[in-house]
């Protein structure tokens, strides 16, 4: 499922195109978020497809090796580890999986022939494959184990398969990290006794009316915490800070004013994070600093209202 830190970047990134195109359109921006937010999860039953496509071809292939139409040294002459791999069969039968995959309106593995062809033959010239399809009797962790390497080391970090992520969706180059880490926890959390059911995009609708909300909130309010801003760095030209550092602040100045239920240091080290990633290197000491001041005088000024045990 999608997390806050996410939220936050797709908000950033949408806030940021309306502020560098001078728009005033914020429908057009905000069903555009909208849209990221949805393509994310496209992105998530993509990679899962893939590992059942990969699956189905490793399926096809030992079955026509055995009929000798394919002449090969490959172990999968020999052992049928791979293709009666727990982990796969769980995916390849989940029921949910396969009612998103069917409705996912971005991938078709069987038009993406050339990519399946080359995580198929990586994963047969790994070591992790060779070591795996010579156990005997590989047990349910065996299984697991094996399926997280795959992912981890060749799935994951594949350049061709991110390229062709990119060009299939420009947005998705940002979202390719963490949809490997939230496949990663997914795998992690297989067991043997149960079905698996492919995650909701949200945890709940509270994490939808959130992005809409801190959106909304950080773009009509941006002049007005804009000046705040300015306010505090008094020895700097507003147009010598970054405009990218400048919408993080106002991001979290919108969290300390307009959501009482989100700790103020929860939002600091979250923009603080978000800025190593899409900043300068200095940007994340300047923001933490500019923050703080800010903090003090909202405080102050009761502008914070926080509820809940250590919130503010």
């Amino acid at each position: 499922m999608i997390n806050r830190r996410h939220i936050r970047i797709k908000v950033m990134q949408s806030a940021y195109a309306l502020m560098i195109a001078e728009s005033d359109k914020l429908d057009i921006q905000e069903r555009y978020l909208n849209e990221s937010i949805e393509r994310l999860h496209h992105l998530y039953i993509a990679q899962l497809g893939l590992i059942v496509a990969v699956f189905k071809k490793a399926t096809k292939h030992f079955k026509a090796s055995k009929n000798n139409l394919v002449v090969t040294d490959s172990p999968l002459v020999t052992s049928t580890n791979f293709i009666n791999n727990n982990i796969l069969f769980q995916l390849k039968n989940s029921l949910s999986l396969n009612d998103l995959i069917q409705d996912n309106p971005e991938i078709n593995w069987r038009d993406h022939d050339d990519i399946t062809d080359i995580i198929w033959n990586k994963i047969k010239k790994s070591k992790s494959f060779d070591t795996y399809m010579h156990l005997e009797n590989p047990s349910y962790q065996d299984d697991k184990s094996f399926m997280l390497s795959v992912y981890k080391k060749i799935i994951a970090p594949n350049n061709q398969l991110a390229e062709f992520y990119e060009n299939e969706v420009i947005t998705w180059v940002d979202d390719i990290p963490f949809i490997n880490t939230w496949i990663v926890g997914n795998l992690n959390n297989f067991v043997a006794s149960q079905n698996f059911v492919a995650d909701s995009l949200y945890k709940d609708i509270t994490d939808k009316d959130y992005a809409i909300s801190l959106f909304r909130k950080t773009v009509l309010n941006f002049k007005k915490y804009e000046k705040d801003i300015d306010n505090k760095t008094p020895n700097w030209d507003s147009e010598r800070i970054i405009k990218i550092d400048k919408l993080l602040m106002i991001m979290a100045i919108t969290e300390f004013l307009h959501f009482p239920s989100i700790p103020t240091k929860v939002s600091i080290n979250e923009y603080i994070e978000i800025a190593k990633d899409y900043g300068t290197p200095k940007s994340s000491f300047f923001i933490n600093g500019v923050l703080d001041k800010l903090l003090v005088d909202y405080q102050k000024n009761k502008k914070v209202q926080k509820t809940g045990r250590g919130l503010m």
